[in-house]
């Protein structure tokens, strides 16, 4: 047994010849799709550019009323009150109609509705701009209270 050992010790394990190495060009798809693959993983560039551009696609009526939430195979889930839902079934198919002509390509098939509490922004509903957003009574003096008017503004003047 110890003569068998030592012959197995004796013969060395011959490391795998390296692939020939291609230098020819390749193309940008091929260098970018490895980096890229991940992140439409995460999420498709087209529902991407529905939820980053949904009052643009939807229109000021629409995106008053409902917000995109998710959009999966083929079905976008919009989130919106009970009578907003009724509503927008009926004019589903116009809804769907008009996003996809707006995305170039037939990519929504149905719509879902959830039921969410609507997002009520007073200074963007009404139209103002941020210098037109009145400041709250109750600030405190100074510049810490000019601050806070600022935020407000700011954050009552977001679209």
């Amino acid at each position: 047994m110890a003569a068998r050992k030592s012959k197995m010790s004796q013969v060395e394990a011959v490391p795998p010849e390296p692939a020939p190495r291609n230098y020819a060009t390749r193309g940008i798809a091929a260098l970018l799709a490895p980096v890229l693959r991940p992140a439409y993983r995460r999420r498709a560039p087209a529902a991407a550019q529905l939820l980053a551009d949904w009052e643009t696609l939807a229109g000021p009526a629409l995106a008053a009323r409902a917000v995109p939430v998710k959009f999966a195979g083929g079905t976008l889930t919009l989130g919106c009150t009970g009578p907003v839902a009724m509503e927008l079934q009926l004019v589903g198919p116009q809804i769907i109609e008009r996003l996809n002509m707006a995305l170039g390509s037939q990519m929504i098939e149905r719509l879902r509705f959830e039921q969410r509490a609507p997002v009520v922004r007073p200074a963007a509903a009404a139209g103002l701009s941020a210098a037109q957003v009145p400041p709250p009574p109750d600030l405190p003096e100074g510049p810490l209270g000019e601050a806070l008017a600022r935020l407000h503004q700011g954050l009552m003047s977001r679209g």
